[in-house]
């Protein structure tokens, strides 16, 4: 679970994209201080998101102080300073979501993923969804099923939003044939899985087949995201918790990783045959 004494992902992330403009602007504490006529302490703290989050002037005014004339990273930056304190819809389902990684799939422009063993969770139908939360826990209250259905439909709701990210979903074959095995829910969520790559709004579905042997997905999932005001992050799910990677290298290493993924898979088209292929099987 989340620590609650840290400060939240969005403020975390407003703390580090102030700090990075202030030194790509060649500028220190003292001299961030100095321009704003704020002490070195204030603008420290903004920096480690110790103090409470900053006001949308004051990031203005940061912003002026580095330099930082783009429109849409400066409007980006401000929103995020808006929702910093914010309570999203997924706090009400801390029971069942165990980090806050809703919190940046809500803000990314652009989601790839790669999923070795299950249906990624934007992409999951609720008969899946039900069928993943029996196969975790063996016994489960019919109403923390419902919480976990629940759960999982708000976070898809990003994808019907205006402001809607990028999805490249990339499936590893075994996480749709082990689906077999219950031929209603294989074919609900084959079926969806094709539509929404049919569909072409945003959404690009690809599958490893077998024939594509031990690849270098084979060590597990990852979501990377792309966001308009702030670098890229890299989530990596744990059975209780996620980890979150942020260095430069670990972003370029997964991206090629990704990349790599989708030179192994199926095309679209074929993708796509391939998933009513399975929908139409006995």
């Amino acid at each position: 679970m989340s620590d609650p004494s840290r400060p939240s992902v969005r403020r975390r992330r407003l703390s580090e994209e102030l700090r990075r403009y202030r030194i790509s602007a060649g500028m220190t504490l003292d001299d961030a201080a100095s321009a704003t006529e704020w002490s070195i302490g204030k603008v420290s703290n903004i920096e480690t998101g110790v103090r409470l989050r900053p006001s949308v002037v004051e990031v203005r005014a940061l912003l002026d102080v580095y330099g930082v004339d783009d429109p849409q990273r400066r409007e980006a930056l401000v929103a995020i300073t808006r929702q910093a304190g914010k309570k999203g819809w997924w706090t009400k389902y801390s029971d069942v979501i165990p980090d806050e990684f809703p919190v940046l799939e809500s803000d990314a422009t652009g989601i790839s993923t790669y999923e070795p063993m299950i249906i990624p969770g934007l992409l999951q139908t609720p008969g899946y969804v039900e069928l993943l939360a029996r196969s975790a826990n063996l016994v489960r209250d019919p109403v923390d099923i419902r919480r976990v259905v629940d759960a999982r439909r708000r976070r898809q709701e990003i994808l019907e939003s205006e402001h809607r990210p990028e999805l490249w979903v990339v499936i590893d074959a075994g996480a749709i044939e082990r689906l077999r095995a219950t031929p209603d829910v294989c074919r609900e969520q084959a079926n969806h899985l094709a539509d929404v790559a049919d569909n072409g709004e945003g959404i690009t579905v690809q599958v490893v087949p077998f024939s594509a042997g031990i690849h270098a997905g084979a060590k597990g999932s990852f979501v990377l995201m792309d966001f308009a005001a702030a670098d890229p992050v890299v989530y990596l799910e744990m059975d209780q918790d996620g980890l979150f990677l942020e260095q430069t290298e670990e972003i370029i290493r997964y991206r090629n990783l990704f990349n790599h993924l989708v030179s192994r898979s199926l095309d679209v088209d074929q993708s796509v045959s391939y998933l009513r292929d399975i929908s139409k099987a006995p």
